[in-house]
């Protein structure tokens, strides 16, 4: 029996210009391709504090929050590829979350080969959102309507 072939993912892990490591189409991606899943240990906020007690300045994690909040996928840990696409404020993905909690990562419009692949982190904090608190999460996607923050428009 001929064993079959693993196919490649349509993207690969490399430096990025927004920050750090980024990750990039390896050929065309159409809209509506599910690209990923965001993989990790699946905590409490309560085990993530005390794991990561201090936020840097600027803010970076790998923490997505699933659910109703009270639990986290922490990526540092049994993550995937996923915990390296970085933020925009005019993405080309975008993070949905299914009936079981799991967390892919989805195009919103056609990707060329090459194009750094990126979602809105869309951040919302319990308190106001502060020009100081943007501070802390800074963007640095060059978007031309960039918000020069990681930070989400409170509802």
């Amino acid at each position: 029996m001929k064993k079959q072939a693993r196919r490649r993912p349509p993207f690969a892990v490399r430096k990025s210009s927004i920050h750090g490591r980024g990750v990039f189409a390896t050929r065309a991606i159409p809209k509506g391709e599910r690209l990923i899943e965001y993989k990790g240990e699946r905590i409490t906020w309560q085990e993530a504090e005390r794991r990561y007690p201090v936020d840097p300045v600027p803010y970076h994690t790998f923490l997505f929050e699933v659910g109703d909040g009270e639990m986290c996928i922490d990526a540092v840990r049994k993550g995937n590829a996923a915990k390296w696409i970085n933020h925009s404020c005019s993405p080309n993905c975008e993070a949905v979350e299914d009936e079981d909690e799991r967390i892919f990562i989805e195009t919103v419009r056609a990707i060329r080969p090459g194009e750094e692949l990126t979602y809105d982190y869309n951040f919302i904090l319990e308190e106001r959102h502060s020009p100081a608190q943007k501070k802390l999460f800074p963007c640095w996607c060059g978007a031309r309507n960039c918000r020069r923050t990681m930070l989400g428009k409170k509802r």
